[in-house]
């Protein structure tokens, strides 16, 4: 998240600037073509700037870039008064203003992907901005050669007429909406959805939806996603063939819940969630993307939701151990079905003489407590590992990059692989090859042993019935396995490494625990037949849809249906 923010930081500090030196450069000195080219820096500037901060108000920048190239576009033309040109500034000036508030308006517009809608609108109005930045470059690049102004005028009219055509349907829809609403929502009513998989997140969150899109398609009823960021939209909406809608204010969410839908599936805790748990005719089911033994896993706000699918007794278990009371009735054993495709290996392996190890580190969290990383001391794991002959499969945690000294972290790491590849020929895996080329599962299925963080590849990891060592980052030593169980089926690394080589002798040659681990596995991930492994939550989810067909119960404020009473009056609604 630092990463981001000094991201953010450098990109509103170069639109800045650049923007404000062009000007001065070609008001107050006469090196026109140095101001104009400082000016298109400037546009290349707040082009990034709209990249890493999406939402960004660069106007009076925007304006000072354009008063810099209309000047430097006077000198040039050396004509005295030139009406095409003044036209030009109007054009342009005025777009500079209206750019941002038609984005806005856009913005509040429900767009959709795998619905046989086009509202061209919101998109148009998405991209105004950009359309703006290069309309300024070409200016620019027209006071530079100089061509007449007429030039400029035609491009800057031609994205004024782009620019009136959106606010005038903008200005259409806000204030004689259709009757039977918009195009999206009568496609949503034609396709009868009869769950939606509800998702809020921020960048770089999307493998928390992808993972259960095919499981969700195999319950094999409609369905719909509803986002609430829009930089997921093309990403999600190519992992399915179901609609996905991006829904940016809770009127476009009234808009898009229409009356066949009967379930709402979550992936996270998200902030944002509250606004669909407030529709009390939905039955609210938290998913999770992934089960692991830590502390977000036993979060108290999953006690909003009406049911908690889970993969095993461990994770009911972890609600307790935390404090957590939640209603046993609220639980729901599901299994992990996307282990379904880990291979099982019965029988314990040991020795093997040139071990493929799958190291995992987590990222830091949010917060001091959930901060399991272990990339700080993971050059020392590494070279040990490599010194024993093994070929490691380094594969990062997606946050990884936000922190810019685990991004360094994990390029030292990185350039040790690479190097050793290259010196003795040993296939590791790293990178994007490690991240997008395998899935987990193709990871997982390649590997002999696991060293990782507190993390849910842990509880996957243990399906395969293969040794693992969990890296106890908090130094907390016996404490460490009471506080995280799922380490006690394992070999508990220290943060200092004092025992890396006892731990790599257990883990790669004697794995003196291997038979503990499948009472552990029983309890983490459901004890369920491997050849239907997935069709526990198959069932949940159809028991749950057929079980909110008939009319819903009114709630009790945790969440829970409860039989109404027929002698008391109804409550105002607040």
């Amino acid at each position: 998240m630092r990463g981001d923010l000094v991201r953010k930081l450098i990109a509103r500090g170069l639109t800045t600037g650049l923007a404000g030196l062009a000007f001065l450069v070609v008001a107050l000195t006469g090196a026109t073509g140095w101001g104009l080219a400082l000016a298109v820096a400037a546009l290349a500037a707040a082009a990034w700037e709209r990249r890493v901060r999406p939402g960004a108000d660069s106007v009076a920048e925007t304006a000072l870039i354009t008063a810099g190239i209309l000047v430097g576009y006077a000198r040039r033309l050396d004509a005295g008064f030139d009406p095409a040109l003044a036209a030009t500034a109007l054009v342009l000036l005025g777009l500079v203003l209206l750019v941002g508030p038609l984005r806005d308006a856009g913005n509040l517009e429900l767009r959709a992907a795998n619905l046989p809608v086009r509202a061209w609108t919101p998109l148009v109005a998405a991209h105004l901005g950009t359309a703006l930045l290069g309309l300024l470059a070409v200016v620019a690049l027209a006071a530079a050669v100089p061509l007449p102004a007429g030039f400029a005028l035609a491009a800057g009219l031609l994205v004024g007429a782009g620019a009136g055509a959106v606010a005038l349907d903008l200005a259409r829809r806000r204030f004689r909406p259709s009757a039977g609403g918009s195009a999206v929502a009568r496609a949503l009513r034609r396709h009868q959805p009869e769950f939606l998989l509800y998702f809020s997140a921020p960048p770089g969150s999307e493998y928390q939806v992808t993972m259960w899109l095919p499981y969700l398609e195999r319950i094999g009823r409609p369905f719909l996603v509803m986002l609430r960021e829009p930089e997921f939209l093309a990403t999600v909406a190519a992992a399915t063939t179901a609609p996905v809608v991006y829904c940016p204010t809770l009127t476009a969410m009234d808009e898009a819940l229409v009356p066949s839908l009967r379930v709402a599936f979550y992936v996270n805790h998200g902030a944002k969630n509250s606004h669909c748990v407030r529709f009390t005719q939905l039955t609210h089911v938290q998913l999770h993307h992934g089960d692991s033994d830590k502390a977000p896993s036993a979060n108290p706000v999953s006690a909003i939701f009406d049911r908690i699918f889970v993969a095993g007794q461990a994770a009911i278990e972890r609600y307790a151990r935390a404090g957590v009371e939640i209603p046993a009735e609220k639980f729901v054993v599901v299994g992990r079905p996307q282990v379904e495709s880990v291979e099982v290996r019965a029988e314990p392996v040991r020795g093997l003489p040139n071990p493929t190890v799958l190291y995992t580190p987590t990222w830091t969290g949010h917060h001091a407590d959930a901060n399991y990383c272990s990339l700080p001391v993971a050059e020392t794991l590494l070279r040990r590992l490599l010194d024993r002959g093994a070929t490691v499969i380094l594969r990062a945690h997606p946050y990884t990059a936000q922190n810019p000294a685990s991004a360094r972290q994990l390029g030292r790491l990185t350039e040790l692989l690479a190097a050793d590849r290259a010196r003795s020929g040993r296939p590791h895996v790293f990178g994007a090859a490690a991240s997008r080329e395998l899935t987990l599962t193709d990871c997982v299925n390649r590997s002999d042993a696991l060293i990782s963080d507190v993390s849910g590849v842990v509880s996957d990891y243990l399906y395969s019935g293969k040794p693992y060592a969990v890296t106890d980052m908090g130094d907390e030593g016996d404490r460490f396995a009471e506080r995280f169980p799922l380490a006690g089926s394992g070999y508990v690394l220290r943060r200092d490494m004092s025992n890396l080589d006892d731990v790599l002798t257990r883990l790669l040659d004697t794995d003196p625990l291997a038979w503990d681990r499948w009472a552990t596995r029983r309890r983490y991930l459901g004890d369920f037949p491997a050849e239907s492994y997935a069709e526990a939550f198959l069932v949940a989810a159809q028991r749950e849809l057929d079980r909110a067909s008939g009319p819903p119960a009114p709630r009790t404020g945790t969440g829970l249906p409860v039989e109404p009473e027929p002698a008391a009056p109804l409550s105002p609604t607040v």
